[in-house]
């Protein structure tokens, strides 16, 4: 167990560059995720750091070993693939043993290491099945005890999870992390699911076209995005365009007038808002901005219910509400007073990449 590290980290082939100087320092023990769109060279920094793919440039670090010029095998990551790679022809022990065999572990160290990694994942009754007798979830359980028998320094997880069904992968990314903390192994996670990676992580880092847009925590993320990128790809927006004021007026460009937070900005933008940062009818009426409009679209899902609620010609917000005992969703057709906090908005000035937001952050 180890921290990692990578600096100015480039890989590229010929003109396309898809990891840009990506420098990042993971602390021992941090469970980080590298988040982002197919595409944006989470893999193929993760497939670096594992020593399958040689950077261009830069370096990567373990605890103080330079290990850039190294060959996978003697970097000690231990690495989930996204189709587990288990082989057809060995048994789960079997399976388990390989990278112990590769590394010619004693026979007596060597049954007790595959027997602790299995009894970690729940599968020591099962070690002499084989991988076609298992189902996807159990699969996935023996290619993380694969990863745990050579007692990494790194954990390196390659969206293990996305061949598993909505259920099981919600089961699975808890188990994963209780491991993790109890471990305390240095993990890097890839996944382009962003419930997946706020369930998890540490830590966020949010790539796109190969650069690095935002690290932070959670709640950084949810609550403080750093460009309009980030505040989409992260959690759910209504996005409305219109021109900022300098006396903290957002107007829409219906001609609708919102208030918000005078950040300094002004000219063209586009005005966010999360969909559970309203309220509706009569606490409406006391919040910094309330309108009347009508539902055009109600969507159940289960826990909450969401309306789309046209304000005018060109502004529309989706209201998140939950659905509580005794609560009467509203139909299509009916008007709707909704309502949110001034401090809610986050304004992006179309000439620029950052982001203002109101909120404050307990």
């Amino acid at each position: 167990m180890a921290k990692l590290s990578l600096d100015s980290l480039t890989r590229s082939y010929g003109d396309l560059t898809v990891v840009n100087s990506v420098s990042l320092a993971v602390p021992h023990g941090e469970f980080l995720v590298l988040l982002g769109p197919s595409g944006c060279g989470k893999t193929t920094t993760l497939r670096m750091i594992a020593g399958f793919v040689e950077p261009s440039s830069g370096s990567i670090h373990i605890g103080d070993q330079n290990v850039t010029a190294k060959p996978p095998w003697k970097r000690n990551c231990g690495l989930v693939f996204q189709n587990y790679a288990l082989f057809p022809h060995m048994t789960v022990a079997e399976n388990v043993a390989f990278g112990l065999e590769m590394r010619q572990v004693e026979k007596s160290e060597m049954g007790k290491r595959v027997n602790d990694a299995l009894r970690m994942v729940r599968l020591d009754h099962l070690g002499h099945r084989y991988p076609r007798q298992m189902s996807g979830g159990q699969q996935q359980r023996v290619a993380l005890a694969r990863a745990l028998a050579i007692q990494p320094d790194v954990l390196l997880l390659d969206e293990p999870l996305s061949n598993l069904d909505a259920k099981l992968r919600e089961e699975v990314r808890i188990e994963i992390r209780e491991l993790q903390r109890k471990l305390g192994l240095t993990t890097i996670l890839v996944t382009h699911d962003q419930e997946e990676a706020l369930t998890v992580a540490d830590r966020l880092v949010v790539m796109q076209d190969g650069h690095v847009r935002q690290i932070g925590t959670k709640r950084d993320l949810y609550e403080r995005p750093a460009d309009r990128f980030i505040a989409s790809f992260i959690g759910r927006s209504c996005f409305n365009e219109g021109v900022i004021t300098r006396s903290g007026r957002f107007e829409t460009e219906d001609g609708l007038v919102f208030k918000v937070l005078d950040t300094g900005a002004s000219g063209p933008a586009s005005l966010a808002l999360r969909p559970e940062r309203f309220v509706i009818g009569d606490q409406a009426h006391s919040m910094d901005n309330h309108f009347t409009g009508t539902v055009e679209f109600v969507s159940y899902l289960g826990s909450s219910i969401d309306a789309h609620v046209r304000l005018g010609s060109s502004t529309k917000m989706v209201v998140q509400m939950a659905n509580r005992d005794g609560f009467i969703e509203p139909s299509e057709g009916d008007a709707l007073t909704i309502g949110w906090a001034q401090s809610a908005g986050l304004t992006y000035p179309r000439n620029q990449g950052s982001i203002s937001q109101g909120g404050q952050v307990s």
